[in-house]
């Protein structure tokens, strides 16, 4: 008998475990809440891309088309890329729209089946000759109908890391939010409007963008790019991490491969991997570096006391790495971006209440962009 399979999500994760399933003989059912493919592409600012480059980030058995020159894609490019593969291996009559999943059980004949649980489906293998998934949906266009429930032999969740999770801190009493009289909003709650809407919502108005990860960047230059230098957009940090300009990104992805792997210490290693890495991890140090002291070279870091506590190193083996928005530092001369760090904060009536200041940061919407 077919085993049918439910996926929760239609991203990029969504869509390829569909693809493997049914070249397994699956038979595989995409529940999607919004009403296209394509995950956090989906919504996204105007000027979102790519910041890996494209050879490093497309599937593996169905490359970019020839049109797609850039090395870094936007994101329209990007969802058209996705839109051609799910069209490709026909993977869209396979996916329910609207459909958002509310509930996920297990139901089984006998309690004492979920004892065995320790094993993979009770047996070991990824099925079970008894039990079922419950998986109840509700129609997002209909929310007072009432939900579907469908049983399915397995469940592959690709909801993603930064799924409609708005990551905003908590507050003190009468020091959050409530205390604000302006507009606050996560980064992507801006990134769900409409170009038009989105400019129309920052019109003429101070902005503060919190956060220094890749959404906070690129929203800073963005609402930077509109408003100028009559309402300066305000980023609002904690901590400095190293950016780089597109055109270094593929000589550090070039130079972060196998060979560089031998320059690393690993825990357990052998003696003559320890003794390798130790001859060659200083090859490692020089070229990052040189990373480093080109990035102090053609960005004014010193001047706006931008250059980060930490290695460029350390931060890429944490997987923070992130590309600088196109004249993001070009803004910042100008006087349309202002860059202010904090360790702490608070709202305030008209605006922020920064660490070790008396005067509030007059500010009308603020935007969270922190990390999840």
């Amino acid at each position: 008998m077919e085993r049918q399979i439910a996926i929760i999500g239609a991203g990029i994760s969504g869509l390829l475990a569909c693809k493997h399933a049914v070249e397994k003989g699956f038979n595989p059912i995409i529940f999607e809440s919004r009403t296209t493919i394509g995950g956090v592409w989906a919504q996204t600012i105007e000027s979102t891309k790519l910041q890996t480059p494209k050879s490093y980030y497309q599937f593996s058995d169905f490359a970019w088309p020839s049109s797609v020159t850039e090395t870094f894609p936007d994101h329209n490019q990007l969802m058209d890329y996705i839109q051609s593969y799910a069209l490709h291996f026909n993977i869209l009559p396979r996916i329910k729209f609207n459909s958002r999943v509310i509930e996920i059980d297990y139901s089984t004949p006998s309690d004492k089946d979920l004892l065995r649980w320790d094993l993979w489906g009770g047996t070991g293998g990824p099925f079970s000759d008894t039990g079922k998934w419950t998986i109840t949906v509700q129609d997002v266009q209909h929310p007072l109908a009432e939900p579907q429930v469908y049983q399915v032999d397995f469940v592959i969740l690709c909801i993603g890391k930064f799924s409609d999770l708005p990551n905003i801190p908590d507050f003190p009493t009468n020091e959050g939010p409530e205390a604000f009289d302006g507009e606050v909003i996560h980064s992507m709650d801006y990134a769900a409007m409409s170009d038009n809407d989105a400019a129309q919502f920052i019109k003429e108005k101070m902005i503060t963008v919190i956060g220094f990860q890749k959404s906070a960047l690129d929203v800073a230059t963005e609402v930077a790019k509109r408003n100028g230098v009559r309402h300066p957009c305000t980023l609002l940090f904690k901590k400095v991490y190293w950016t780089a300009p597109e055109k270094l990104i593929p000589v550090i992805f070039q130079n972060l491969n196998r060979f560089t792997e031998l320059m690393i210490h690993k825990p357990g290693e052998g003696f003559f991997p320890w003794l390798l890495a130790l001859l060659l991890s200083p090859l490692l140090w020089i070229f990052l570096k040189s990373v480093e002291s080109y990035l102090k070279w053609i960005y004014p870091l010193k001047k706006y006391n931008m250059i980060p506590s930490h290695s460029f190193l350390k931060q890429i083996y944490s997987c923070m790495f992130t590309a600088t928005p196109t004249n993001f530092y070009d803004r910042v001369e100008e006087g349309s971006l202002i860059f202010k760090k904090s360790q702490a904060f608070s709202f305030c009536k008209n605006g922020l209440i920064l660490d070790g200041e008396t005067k509030p940061l007059v500010t009308d919407i603020v935007i969270f962009a922190y990390r999840i």
